[in-house]
């Protein structure tokens, strides 16, 4: 009777701490999409407002300053957001977005040394793929946004 109560006590325990690993597991994941869902909106902005800066920059030293600002400050971003503790249940995601956002940070510095040489001009954004990256992680970001609905729908399940 007692081996049979210790049998049932510790699978009921194991159930209990399997759930709140679960638990755990899907309010990490949660906040990640949460993360990921804030960090598209700010490439969304930032693709939609570099274009027609780009177009203003040339022998216009305010619109330089600005576009070199919002360059450094979405680099800042990417940084920022390379760096967050990821559930495992994205890693494979993240790590697509760590590859594009070193895609798009290589495209900025280029932006951002051809301000500083006074070389830029409307036609680098023609030679460049700077929006290319920002597509790609905004199509992965939809993908972890979709996880986070399937998530949201089993914890309300």
């Amino acid at each position: 009777m007692m081996k049979r109560w210790l049998t049932v006590l510790s699978a009921s325990l194991l159930f209990l701490l399997g759930g709140c690993s679960y638990l755990n597991t899907a309010s990490v994941t949660l906040d990640y999409v949460k993360e990921a869902t804030t960090y598209v909106t700010t490439l969304d902005h930032f693709a939609a407002e570099i274009p027609p800066l780009i177009q203003q920059v040339i022998d216009n030293q305010p619109a330089a300053d600005e576009l070199r600002a919002k360059l450094q400050q979405m680099k800042n971003d990417i940084q920022s957001f390379n760096t967050l503790e990821v559930p495992e249940t994205v890693n494979a995601f993240h790590q697509e977005i760590i590859v594009q956002n070193n895609l798009l940070v290589a495209e900025i510095d280029l932006y951002l040394n051809d301000i500083n040489d006074g070389k830029l001009n409307p036609s680098t954004l023609e030679k460049t793929d700077l929006l290319q990256p920002v597509q790609e992680i905004t199509s992965i970001i939809k993908q972890i946004q979709k996880l986070g609905a399937q998530v949201n729908e089993t914890l309300g399940a």
